[in-house]
């Protein structure tokens, strides 16, 4: 098990409570399970809402984990069909900048969500059976197990964001 998200993030995680032990399989469950969870946090809500500590409103926070997913789906794409192994970190508050995260349309972001979440489990599952172990510039070697775990503790963690988001807007 790669250790880069337990040292950065404690392990449970100090703040969702995500243990890394989590399997390959139930991480992969756990990102097949995204969209169904936001669309029940978020069935009677305008996405506009915004925590008073955080930068990104609720339809922020769930765009980003879209593009968290697809980047890593691709990545582990390039790796599987192409031999790219060697990946480079990036900035999700650049793109989050870039995309107006903030302004997406919360119906929006959930049909995105459903979408990068199925292809994401399409070659996570793919890159598993291949083996694929990609090396990070920043993290270093991560297998396909490292990458499906770090990916499922960053959508169990912005639901987490989402789930106090909602609490403190609640409590208003």
């Amino acid at each position: 098990m790669e250790r880069w998200g337990a040292d950065l993030y404690g392990d449970p995680c100090g703040g969702c409570g995500f243990e890394w032990s989590t399997t390959t399989e139930q991480a992969i469950e756990l990102v097949r399970q995204l969209p169904s969870r936001c669309r029940a946090l978020l069935h009677d809500r305008t996405g506009s809402e915004l925590h008073p500590d955080l930068g990104w409103t609720v339809s922020g926070y769930v765009s980003h984990i879209v593009d968290n997913l697809r980047i890593w789906a691709e990545r582990s794409a390039g790796a599987r069909l192409g031999g790219a192994t060697e990946v480079s970190g990036y900035d999700p508050d650049l793109i989050g900048r870039g995309r107006r995260y903030n302004d997406v349309a919360l119906a929006g972001a959930l049909w995105s969500l459903e979408h990068a979440s199925r292809e994401w489990v399409e070659s996570i599952t793919a890159a598993l059976e291949a083996d694929v172990v990609l090396v990070h510039a920043d993290r270093g070697r991560q297998t396909a197990a490292d990458v499906a775990r770090n990916n499922a503790h960053d959508g169990f963690h912005h639901i987490w964001d989402i789930e106090r988001t909602l609490g403190a807007v609640d409590t208003e």
